[in-house]
Order: structure tokens, then sequence, then C-alpha cells
């Protein structure tokens, strides 16, 4: 297939697939009338990389999990560096989870603290937007 057909059943663009072929991600095969021609590998490696990257991987992330699939491993993340990446990654999502709960706890204390200050009281005018 040729790069527009490639790019629509992908779900993306013809830049983007030149910018993954200029990264290496993608193959640069040329037909003899010099289009470039893909075939249905292409497409399972630009879905692997779409999904990664949905994921929060950046794109050098995915390079371990397509280099897995060109080597015919079917879902690409069953070689020693796709294991690296996705350790990698967990070890990077379980700390944004950790700040992110140690954030959540210092509001909800200051949304006790604040609460606690009017007991009885009025309930305060929100100034913002005009609402009160």
């Amino acid at each position: 297939m040729r790069i527009g057909e490639l790019a629509a059943r992908a779900g993306t663009t013809t830049r983007t697939l030149r910018y993954y072929e200029s990264r290496g991600l993608l193959p640069a095969r040329r037909a003899g009338n010099g289009y470039r021609t893909y075939d249905e590998g292409d497409l399972k490696l630009l879905r692997q990389i779409r999904t990664l990257q949905d994921f929060g991987f950046d794109l050098e992330e995915t390079r371990p999990f397509v280099e897995c699939l060109r080597a015919g491993h079917p879902e690409g993340d069953s070689c020693p560096a796709s294991l690296v990446v996705y350790r990698r990654k967990l070890a990077e999502l379980d700390a944004l989870i950790e700040q992110l709960s140690s954030v959540r706890a210092q509001v909800g204390a200051q949304l006790a603290r604040a609460e606690a200050a009017v007991p009885g009281g009025p309930e305060p005018k929100c100034e913002l937007g005009g609402h009160t």
C-alpha cells in the first residue's frame, strides 16, 4: 500500500509517517516509481507505536517494541529491551502516583482547615465569575 492508504488505515497523517521513517521506526521501502510502499506488518508497527504513545510512552521509548516486532515476536513486548522499558515506565508511573497522592493529602488537609475555620458561619461567597 502507499503512504496515504497506510496513514488512513492507521489513523494518522503522511507527515507523521515520514517523521517515523526519518527516525528509523518505519521502514523506507520504495517501489520502482519512487513511491513509498508498506504492508500489513508496517500497519502493525504503527498500531504498536500509537498504543504505547496513548499509554504515555515517548516516541523513542517505542523503539524496542518496534524492533521486537521486526524480529518476529508477535506482540513486540517480549524482548528484553521491551521489558526494560516497561519496568522503567512502571517505576515512573509509581513515582507520579506517589507524588499525586501526596498532593491530594495536602489539598484534603487544606480543605479540612478551611472548613473548620468557618464553623456555623455563612457560606463563603465565590468571587470568581460573578457567582455567589
